[in-house]
């Protein structure tokens, strides 16, 4: 048996899976928010780092593939514990729970699949750009000008009109409100998973876990909020124009997100 069907066999190579995996998709989070945080911003700004990331697409491609490769893992490694797990002892606990498990732990299935079909829904609407599932129309006729680029694709307006959808926006909030719960467990389970826990270490890596959790929550959900408030309406008024549709015709609160565009 080849090393790594030795890991894929065993229940803590499959932990151990688990944690890497989680680990590359949580730095991505937070590069991914650090690029979207620039809609707060002059438009120029996240158009030109789209555009930055279009221009290199060994770059996008490879870090596409990466984060895949990552997901696919990381499903295959979390199922196949828990179903494991679940025919280990097939009847219930007394309770319904497991005696000293945390609340997050008991639904970080229900959180991952809710995530994963948001995932799909996300690159849909930013990265396939398919007119017929943000409220408004084609994003791909919106187009700016850039300083030494010329033509780009307008980013900015994909934004602002994305996240004043009403329901778009919800599906967001939804998505990052389970996040937070996902990760709330996921991070401090990574680091048991790895070996890391001893009774020094495990009150530091909670307050980790929750003290990222919540910055990540503040961070996403603070941009489809700031837009439903009015960030960039006057902006994105004009964009309409653009999308061939009357500025009177205008949903509720709107939203789009913006995290499938870092990989653009």
């Amino acid at each position: 048996m080849t090393l790594v069907q030795q890991i894929f066999h065993s229940s803590l190579g499959r932990k151990y899976v688990a944690a890497l995996t989680g680990a590359g998709l949580f730095f991505f989070l937070i590069g991914h928010l650090a690029g979207n945080l620039q809609i707060f911003g002059p438009p120029d700004l996240i158009n030109g780092y789209a555009h930055f990331l279009k221009s290199k697409p060994l770059m996008v491609w490879g870090a596409r593939l990466g984060l895949l490769a990552c997901v696919g893992l990381h499903l295959y490694a979390v199922i196949s514990l828990a179903m494991e797990s679940k025919a280990a002892r097939p009847v219930a606990y007394a309770g319904g729970a497991a005696y000293g498990s945390a609340w997050r732990s008991r639904y970080m299935m229900v959180s991952g699949l809710v995530i994963l079909a948001f995932v799909v829904y996300h690159l849909a609407h930013f990265t396939a750009l398919l007119p017929g599932i943000n409220g408004f129309g084609d994003f791909s006729k919106l187009k700016t000008e850039l300083k030494d680029a010329g033509e780009v694709p307008d980013v900015y307006a994909m934004m602002v009109l994305g996240f004043r959808v009403w329901w778009v926006t919800l599906f967001y909030l939804i998505a990052q409100a389970l996040l937070f719960v996902h990760l709330g467990h996921g991070l401090s389970a990574m680091f048991q998973s790895l070996g890391l826990r001893n009774h020094v270490w495990w009150p530091r890596i909670q307050i980790f876990a929750k003290v990222f959790s919540t910055a990540l929550l503040i961070g996403y959900i603070s941009i489809p909020i700031a837009i439903t408030l009015g960030l960039g309406r006057d902006y994105s008024d004009r964009a309409k124009a653009g999308l061939n549709m009357p500025l009177g015709q205008q949903s509720a609160p709107q939203q789009g997100p913006a995290d499938a565009l870092v990989l653009k």
